[in-house]
């Protein structure tokens, strides 16, 4: 039987591949993030004339992406959570032995 973090290391990303599409499946403010980094990343390309940073960034947002379309609530209560975290709020979190045992790893 097949880990479930080998499923999510296998899947592949939704369809969203162009940089337009990527963003269109962002939420709110991933969407700035998104175009910051974009823009960081493809004024870097013209000067190096090296287009790896660019792919990299677009293969880390398309998984955002992903995210963002498969479970949009779970992945809401993930930015969520973050925020809270790094406001200093206290945030409910389960031990990782937990987290395995109830995934059955």
């Amino acid at each position: 039987m097949a880990s479930a973090s080998a499923g999510f290391h296998d899947a592949r990303p939704g369809p969203a591949s162009s940089p337009r599409e990527i963003r269109a499946a962002l939420f709110g403010e991933e969407v700035g993030h998104f175009d910051r980094e974009y823009r960081q990343v493809m004024a870097d390309a013209a000067e190096s004339l090296d287009l790896s940073g660019v792919l990299e960034m677009l293969e880390r947002w398309r998984r955002v992406a992903w995210s963002s379309s498969d479970d949009p609530d779970a992945h809401r209560t993930m930015l969520d959570n973050a925020a809270r975290r790094n406001a200093g709020e206290g945030v409910g979190t389960v031990p990782w032995e937990q987290v395995k045992a109830r995934l059955g790893l």
